[in-house]
């Protein structure tokens, strides 16, 4: 009990010391992970749409997306690297292909989910294919937008920590530092922020989505 306490105050005094270096490491972990996913949502959402209005499109979209999920993310990289050359820049495209499959399933899910009396009533009033996207469709998927871009990054803050094997920057720095130096301390000082940051996007995100979820079953129509 006593060398755990000896050793977690160890810890907190390396990370005192080093707090400016830690917190560059953290914002720049922070910037790719958004940077990626950021991408993905630009890109995602539009193919997660294209994918409702044709269906044999849709399983070409997916499937690329699917393979490129589930190529090891090491490889991905170092693919990439070879393309991109070392840097953020790899690691950044490299969150966009990770990142596209669960957005784009996820939103072309929700925009299939919503139920067609909310369509008829758009379209009893008036409206055109694209009002009832903007206005209809996809405010009503947004609980299965937000799932998606949930599980995209938790994903990508994972991934990130391998950013210094192309020459990324970020917290898996500090990580494979303390691995080369056989320095816990260093390690800890990357993957405890590292797992706090994936750990608060999964609860943030779970609040709106659950937010979400509470006011698409409220507004729904009665069932009489």
């Amino acid at each position: 009990m006593d060398s755990y306490q000896w050793s977690l105050a160890d810890l907190f005094s390396y990370m005192s010391r080093n707090s400016d270096l830690l917190w560059e490491h953290f914002l720049s972990h922070l910037y790719m992970v958004v940077s990626g996913v950021g991408l993905a949502i630009v890109l995602g959402i539009p193919l997660g749409v294209l994918c409702t209005r044709h269906e044999k499109l849709a399983k070409v979209i997916l499937g690329i997306t699917s393979i490129l999920q589930v190529i090891p993310s090491l490889a991905l990289l170092v693919l990439l690297m070879l393309v991109l050359g070392l840097g953020s820049k790899t690691v950044i495209v490299g969150l966009l292909f990770y990142s596209l499959n669960p957005i784009v399933r996820n939103t072309y899910i929700g925009l299939k989910q919503v139920d067609a009396s909310y369509i008829e009533a758009g379209r009893g009033i008036g409206m055109s294919p694209f009002q009832l996207l903007v206005k209809v469709r996809f405010p009503l998927s947004l609980p299965y937008i937000i799932s998606g871009l949930r599980i995209a990054a938790v994903i990508a803050i994972g991934v990130v920590t391998i950013a210094p094997l192309v020459g990324g920057e970020g917290l898996g720095r500090e990580i494979y530092a303390g691995i080369n130096n056989q320095n816990p301390l260093r390690i800890y000082a990357g993957a405890i922020p590292a797992a706090l940051i994936a750990i608060v996007a999964d609860l943030v995100l779970g609040y709106f989505q659950r937010k979400l979820n509470f006011a698409d079953r409220k507004s729904s129509p009665s069932t009489s």
